[in-house]
């Protein structure tokens, strides 16, 4: 008897076992993609909200804007532009993508008007391990290091990572970022996104 057919005699039931399951979970991908679609989409708006407050509109100023991401790769996005209730421009917020240290990190990003200051960010996926890499999506720490609000006002542009979490440094507000303790990798990949 051949090795093949003595294969397919012996795993027939697993092969057809695989076919059926991957089946069902197309089915349900297919049938569960406009909910998860919108899902994402309300959390985008929800997190947008939370960054700019004072917006009560937000509209797609630049669609599919391209962004160079991690060694060289280019990611697509949409830059929104917030409105007041009179109409008028008060920031911008964009998703931005970059490596973590388990997994990518999806963060909504928002600017001023002017898009001179960072308003903060806020995470809209990530991985990170829990207690130590998932500390970058807390809006307050047990520390007295506030990762999260040193985003806040800083100047909109390259921001730098230090590993120092003297708090006379982190109180200035300026381009410079002071780690996690514990968690540099998760640090650094926000300040690099």
């Amino acid at each position: 008897m051949s090795k093949v057919k003595y294969f397919v005699q012996q795993s027939w039931l697993l092969i057809v076992a695989s076919f059926a399951f991957g089946l069902l979970i197309a089915v349900a991908n297919a049938s569960l993609e406009p909910r998860i679609k919108q899902n994402e989409k309300d959390k985008l708006d929800n997190l947008m909200k939370s960054l700019i407050g004072q917006a009560k509109d937000f509209q797609i100023a630049i669609e599919q804007v391209e962004i160079s991401g991690d060694k060289g790769k280019v990611e697509t996005t949409d830059v929104y532009k917030a409105l007041d209730e009179n109409g008028k421009s008060i920031g911008f917020a964009f998703v931005a993508v970059g490596a973590g240290f388990a997994d990518k990190i999806k963060l909504v990003i928002a600017v001023d008007g002017g898009c001179g200051k960072f308003l903060g960010f806020k995470v809209l996926a990530s991985n990170e391990t829990p207690g130590f890499g998932s500390k970058i999506a807390d809006d307050e720490l047990e520390s007295d290091i506030d990762f999260v609000d040193q985003f806040k006002g800083a100047p909109a542009g390259e921001v730098e990572l230090i590993k120092t979490g003297k708090i006379e440094v982190i109180k200035i507000i300026d381009s410079q970022i002071a780690a996690i303790s514990g968690a540099t990798v998760s640090s650094e990949a926000v300040v690099k996104i």
